[in-house]
């Protein structure tokens, strides 16, 4: 199931600078850090997203390195559910499970402690950028691994000309922001 109901926040577009040639040539960063330290840009960030997800019962928010780490512990906060990073290799101090995926820039990896999620909790996963879907995959496949019900994908940018939300149409996918090209 695919639902892309919007909340306004195109307002939040001018928050974010554009970064050519990032992280290689003729790749266009969309950078949210400058969106993230805008006090208000930040809250309403958060609020739009709260508003999206409050009533549907999620236990766990998981933030992908690592700007996922930013807004999902907020969002967490927010919805009353705990929060677990997915980190890259040798940064969890625990036993882990890992994935490794292709970018549309290359190759990485994804862990996530063995214990992190417990059969049956419900995840809401978020990250800054949907682009191709590499990196979200890689988590959605991890989450089944440790057999969380996946309630949820929610991006604050969606790149909708790579379409990436392709892959998940199984799933609620829910971005706030939607670049065309």
């Amino acid at each position: 199931m695919q639902i892309k109901e919007k909340i306004n926040c195109e307002p939040l577009k001018e928050l974010i600078r554009t970064v050519p040639d990032f992280p290689k040539p003729g790749i266009l960063f969309y950078d949210i850090t400058t969106l993230l330290k805008d006090k208000t840009g930040f809250a309403q960030l958060i609020d739009a997203f709260a508003a999206y997800y409050i009533g549907k019962e999620i236990d766990l928010v998981l933030g992908i390195e690592a700007r996922g780490f930013i807004f999902g512990p907020a969002l967490a906060y927010r919805l009353n559910a705990g929060f677990v990073p997915v980190r890259k290799p040798k940064k969890l101090p625990s036993t882990t499970a890992k994935v490794t995926y292709d970018l549309e820039y290359g190759t990485d990896s994804l862990e996530i402690h063995l214990d992190a999620i417990e059969p049956g909790q419900r995840v809401l996963i978020v990250d800054d950028l949907l682009a191709t879907g590499g990196t979200m995959e890689a988590t959605v496949k991890l989450v089944r691994q440790l057999g969380g019900d996946i309630v949820g994908l929610g991006f604050a940018i969606e790149l909708d000309f790579l379409k990436g939300a392709a892959k998940f149409r199984e799933y609620d996918v829910f971005s706030l922001l939607h670049y065309d090209e």
